[in-house]
């Protein structure tokens, strides 16, 4: 039903129920019914009526918005999937530039490692455009997935703290944040030189609706922080953190090691 149908629904409805019943019970029914008793009837007719039609009214507009957050949810997978054809296009094209002149200059060992770029580039973008959000795959599971899957390829040791709170974030924002997740451990694989890494999430259930998700490894940290963020991806992490109303903070550790963390206010069960 159309939305024009349901405003002429809404406004004769009660008027044409309503007003029938007085109508008939003024005209025919006098002699049968008395005055209070006419009253009550229409007060439970009103009652019921209102009842049923509220009732039909809210889950028709329960589902109207259901496919509207559907639509909204597929078309953030479509654009993610738009950005990592873009990365995957852009980055291939770096490295088999570099690999032919490595290749030009006979320098072998520098073209292996090229190639072993691509095959990780392809294994990842596969990876993402066979478990979006839409297939079913809630985001924990979809997440804990390529941790294992990026573990057996960099050789670098994953450890999950913290049980995630589910409903918290549409499917929109679950790709922001997988997003985010996949560059900060792009960042790892690619210049920390780590062998263990923690991403650890964390909900504060009964006080203000805080959360934070974090990744740390062990290890060398960031070299000159503010004149490679770039390098380091941090301002399309921060763009993406922006997009959720949270805050991107990275460190490098004392103790050696780098420290991202996402942090954000979300009460459980808000839009």
């Amino acid at each position: 039903m159309s939305l024009q149908r349901l405003k002429w629904f809404t406004i004769l409805l009660p008027a044409i129920v309503i007003g029938g019943f007085e109508l008939i019970r003024h005209e025919f029914m006098l002699h049968y019914l008395s005055m209070e008793a006419g009253n009550f009837y229409i007060i439970a007719l009103t009652l019921l009526l209102s009842y049923w039609f509220s009732n039909w009214m809210f889950r028709k507009i329960e589902r109207m918005n259901a496919t509207l957050a559907e639509e909204q949810s597929r078309r953030a997978v479509y654009e993610e999937r738009e950005r990592l054809a873009r990365e995957l296009h852009d980055n291939i094209a770096q490295v088999l530039f570099f690999l032919n002149v490595q290749l030009k200059q006979g320098k072998t060992e520098e073209a292996r490692s090229a190639v072993s770029e691509i095959d990780h580039h392809l294994r990842q973008a596969i990876f993402n455009l066979r478990s979006l959000p839409e297939d079913g795959v809630s985001f924990p599971d979809r997440l804990g997935r390529w941790l294992r899957e990026w573990s057996v390829l960099s050789g670098v040791e994953v450890d999950r703290q913290g049980e995630w709170t589910e409903g918290l974030f549409h499917s929109s924002e679950e790709v922001q944040l997988f997003a985010i997740v996949q560059e900060a451990f792009t960042n790892i694989r690619k210049h920390s030189k780590a062998d263990r890494v923690l991403l650890e999430w964390e909900y504060d259930y009964d006080g203000s609706g805080s959360w934070s998700l974090t990744v740390r490894d062990n290890g060398v940290g960031m070299k000159s922080e503010a004149s490679d963020s770039s390098k380091y991806g941090i301002p399309m992490m921060r763009k993406r953190a922006a997009e959720l109303d949270a805050d991107l903070t990275v460190r490098t550790m004392e103790s050696g090691g780098t420290e991202l963390r996402l942090a954000g206010r979300k009460e459980h069960g808000t839009p």
